[in-house]
């Protein structure tokens, strides 16, 4: 949110600069200020002039700075499209023996997003592990019917699937965060 005031309050300051410069634009422009103001160029052309003098040096300068401008805007873009926040497999320790267990990632989650479905007033659920392998985070989102009661599904949510995922893991610190949301949608009604 804080984000959105601040694009909004940058954007009001452009849109006034921009509406003051071209009212007095329009001003000059119909005499308001004087017919010397009126018969003078707007902008002297300094820039053409500067990029005449120099344009042995300028013009591949130029090209040079737009080719790591381009590199790097494919970096960025590669790395939001294929880049991902889910943890790899998890690695879960072995009690006492030289062996190790591996666990699909999406093991645990498809197995937490599925008990949550079968409680009663819960529409959807949805369950992932972000972050690191060794330090994950369960993400788990819930939508819940709108005549549900939605502090006793979270409390049966917390201690009985979010309790038997940390079991699962053997990790009872495991971060986890909750979202739920309540939907107005009707449910269908079986005949």
């Amino acid at each position: 949110m804080h984000a959105d005031r601040t694009n909004r309050t940058a954007l009001l300051v452009l849109a006034v600069l921009l509406l003051a410069v071209g009212v007095l634009a329009g001003a000059a422009s119909l005499g308001l200020f004087g017919d010397t103001i009126r018969q003078e160029p707007l902008l002297d052309n300094v820039v053409a002039d500067f990029v005449d003098r120099n344009s042995s040096w300028l013009w591949p300068v130029v090209a040079a700075v737009a080719a790591i401008v381009v590199a790097l805007s494919v970096r960025w873009l590669l790395a939001i499209l294929f880049s991902t926040d889910r943890t790899g497999d998890l690695d879960l320790p072995a009690e006492g023996g030289p062996g190790r267990t591996t666990l699909r990632a999406d093991a645990v989650p498809d197995a937490v997003s599925g008990e949550i479905e079968s409680y009663s007033g819960v529409d959807s659920a949805r369950a992932r592990f972000v972050g690191n392998s060794a330090r994950p985070t369960l993400v788990v989102a819930a939508t819940v019917e709108e005549r549900a009661d939605v502090a006793a599904l979270r409390r049966r949510i917390e201690t009985e699937a979010l309790t038997r995922a940390r079991d699962a893991l053997d990790r009872p610190d495991l971060e986890i965060r909750l979202d739920l949301a309540v939907t107005t949608r009707r449910a269908a009604r079986t005949a």
